[in-house]
């Protein structure tokens, strides 16, 4: 939102990313499929205070998509940033999964009730004090934190998952 500078108002600006918003950042890197490279990739983050919480990983005979969410995504898309590698960022929704048979069918219970498409999840490696925490991609994100939220689902922020390292 902007406002003129005669509106006498003053509104901070502030992004989704790094705040208390129930999104979490996915980042996608194209890589060439050829031996070492996913050690090449993990070593970027060696001495640094990131760590991978998700990762996920396809490939073709000329390239691979490396699909990754990390503990500090600034810091993380900066050095990605510096080694000259073809990134995406998208944004996924965290889900704290409540103790139950079959925990993420709550998810896709609530989800398919309001027609919401899931298209990408990942078991996250962090674990709240009630249950485990999974991470989804939608077609409506708006939509479906709405939804989650109103079916008793916690959502989880970024600065949350940081501090469950």
């Amino acid at each position: 939102m902007s406002l003129g500078e005669d509106s006498g108002s003053t509104v901070e600006m502030e992004t989704a990313h790094g705040k208390d918003y129930p999104t979490i950042r996915q980042f996608t890197i194209f890589l060439e499929n050829r031996v070492g490279v996913l050690q090449t990739f993990l070593r970027r983050f060696v001495n640094t205070q990131v760590r991978i919480l998700a990762l996920s990983m396809n490939d073709s005979t000329e390239y691979s998509i490396l699909r990754c969410i990390l503990s500090h995504p600034e810091q993380g898309r900066e050095i990605l940033e510096r080694a000259g590698l073809a990134i995406i960022e998208s944004d996924l929704i965290a889900i704290e999964l409540q103790p139950s048979p079959q925990p993420l069918l709550n998810v896709c219970n609530a989800l398919l009730r309001a027609e919401i498409n899931l298209l990408q999840t990942y078991a996250l490696m962090a674990k709240t004090e009630s249950g485990l925490v999974v991470a989804v991609m939608v077609d409506n994100i708006d939509q479906a934190q709405e939804t989650l939220v109103s079916h008793g689902l916690r959502l989880l922020t970024e600065n949350e998952l940081t501090e469950l390292i």
